[in-house]
């Protein structure tokens, strides 16, 4: 049995799509990264996505938590020519795909971006790694709203529709554990 402590990066205030940009997370709420801190298991493993708003998160929790080196597979999705762009504009500029994109998530994707399908492939690859190389650990992942929805889409076996219909709020954490031949998944989004 491992446990994964999914815990997304602390807010950046950003009011446009933000994927595989590397804006910093605003961690200036101490009480709130002290909370976190203190629910997750201490003999946890640590790991987060390349971009400073996850790392600089992982190192605010860490503690005397073993870390592993930054993975870029946990990055965000990549939103390509919508990245750090309004929704409203995207949304204007071509009504379609962007309404497909988010309500019929799968093979579509953003022009020169990723598609929901490549992001939960990148991100189950990772997972199963980290699994299969520290089973019986628990593993604190410290990442992004997308990642996060791949991994509740996977342990609640439902389609990325359903998995979008889960709110992840930043310094948040989404428990799900691999019992080697099924997944279960505890508290979604919680806020300790």
């Amino acid at each position: 049995m491992t446990r994964l402590h999914l815990v997304r990066h602390g807010p950046t205030h950003a009011k446009t799509m933000v994927g595989w940009s590397d804006i910093p997370a605003d961690l200036s709420d101490h009480a709130a990264i002290a909370r976190l801190d203190a629910h997750l298991p201490a003999d946890a493993v640590v790991i987060s996505s390349d971009l400073s708003r996850a790392a600089d998160t992982a190192s605010a929790i860490q503690g005397t938590r073993p870390r592993l080196p930054h993975h870029p597979d946990l990055r965000e999705i990549h939103f390509g020519t919508w990245e750090l762009r309004p929704f409203a504009e995207i949304e204007a500029e071509d009504p379609e795909l962007a309404f497909a994109y988010w309500d019929n998530p799968g093979e579509v994707r953003p022009p020169k971006g990723e598609s929901w399908n490549g992001v939960r492939a990148r991100v189950d690859a990772v997972i199963d790694l980290l699994i299969a190389e520290h089973t019986g650990r628990d593993l604190i992942v410290v990442a992004h709203f997308g990642v996060i929805l791949t991994q509740v889409q996977r342990a609640l076996d439902v389609d990325a529709q359903q998995a979008f219909s889960h709110r992840i709020d930043n310094l948040s954490v989404t428990e799900i554990t691999h019992h080697g031949d099924r997944w279960s998944v505890g508290r979604i989004n919680h806020i300790p």
